[in-house]
């Protein structure tokens, strides 16, 4: 099984999505989680409402700490957070320069959806 981490800052947009499309695509040969460097405590209710789109529950998820993510990672992917994301040990390391959409309207925070799940899956692709 293949561990994967996403990280960006508050853990309730981008790094959610990516977790939530790495369970979709990646199924039970992957375990993905998500965590925030400054998490916000709440998942973005536009993220909710536009992985509902696609039938996913984010309800489900909660905004993590990297303080509680623990042990080794195939991939550690950290998502436009600059030096707020602190080195994490993984046998790959990506950074996605991703705009947080958490203050785009619907069709932008839709297109960053969408990138995100594109990478996901080359990520995917990659690994395996």
């Amino acid at each position: 099984m293949k561990r994967l981490l996403f990280v960006c800052v508050e853990n309730a947009n981008r790094s959610q999505m990516a977790e939530a499309f790495a369970r979709i695509y990646g199924g039970e040969e992957i375990e993905a989680v998500s965590a925030g460097s400054r998490p916000s405590g709440a998942i973005n209710p536009k993220a909710v409402r536009f992985m509902a789109e696609l039938g996913y529950d984010l309800t489900s998820h909660a905004s993590k700490s990297l303080d509680d993510i623990h042990g080794d990672f195939d991939a550690v992917v950290t998502m436009g957070c600059g030096d707020s994301c602190p080195s994490i040990p993984a046998r790959r390391r990506e950074d996605w320069q991703l705009p947080d959409p958490r203050h785009m309207d619907d069709d932008a925070y839709r297109a960053v959806r969408d990138d995100i799940a594109s990478r996901v899956r080359t990520l995917l692709s990659d690994i395996s």
